[in-house]
């Protein structure tokens, strides 16, 4: 079992930028993918980010060059650093792992943080 908590959400203009962090529990955080997924209200959930257990990592067409997911294996942690935010950004952004791999299902979900771009 794992538990995440997603910290970091909050208010911010466009073009700024903002880090969100992912705290994961449990001895075997090096074993699982991490990504990030969205969900603004109206829209269906979206793929953000993704990094595998060898640091590989995956975008959606629109964040890249923009977002730039990292882990930290030493502190359990998984972060989204978020630049040139957009207002189309704006979403509560959700936290996963997965035993599948960065691309498959996911098995554990934070409770989500709210992100809010403002124009």
């Amino acid at each position: 079992q794992v538990q995440l908590v997603e910290f970091g959400g909050g208010l911010v203009q466009a073009g700024g930028s903002l880090r969100l962090s992912c705290a994961a529990s449990g001895r075997t955080f090096s074993s699982y993918a991490m990504g990030w997924f969205r969900h603004a209200p109206g829209k269906e959930r979206q793929f953000v980010t993704a990094i595998s257990w060898s640091d590989r990592t995956y975008y959606a067409d629109s964040v890249k060059g923009r977002f730039t997911i990292s882990r930290d294996n030493a502190k359990n942690t998984v972060y989204l650093q978020m630049n040139s935010l957009k207002p189309e950004d704006t979403a509560v952004y959700y936290c996963a792992a997965s035993t599948a791999g960065p691309l498959n299902e996911y098995d554990y979900w934070g409770q989500g943080t709210q992100v809010t771009v403002s124009s």
